[in-house]
């Protein structure tokens, strides 16, 4: 396996967190569109099974590798993976928000 930097792998950590959350927000939009009303019981579960899930999927993207690294005992390279993937997350939503202001 191809040896990665801590940066490269923080960007594509980064870039497939901010993928997930534009598809969970695009469902969303689906589901505004389809107009249903079901009870507000089955939505407050629905939205809990998506929080769960979501948890657990960004919770990986971000972790998932860094957890690997640490098991390896390259402690200092997962610390770095991290606060890569959370300054390009950062620096990805600012540049959503600059937009969206424009």
């Amino acid at each position: 396996m191809k040896k990665f930097k801590p940066s490269t792998i923080g960007l594509l950590q980064a870039l497939g967190v901010a993928a997930y959350c534009y598809l969970i927000s695009g469902f969303f939009q689906l589901m505004e569109k389809i107009a249903i009303q079901p009870p507000v019981f089955a939505v407050a579960g629905f939205m809990l099974i998506i929080l769960v899930f979501s948890v657990a999927v960004v919770g990986s993207l971000i972790f998932g590798y860094a957890a690997i690294l640490a098991l390896d005992k390259r402690i200092k390279e997962a610390l770095f993976a991290v606060g890569y993937t959370l300054l390009y997350l950062l620096g990805i939503g600012l540049v959503i928000l600059i937009i969206l202001i424009i």
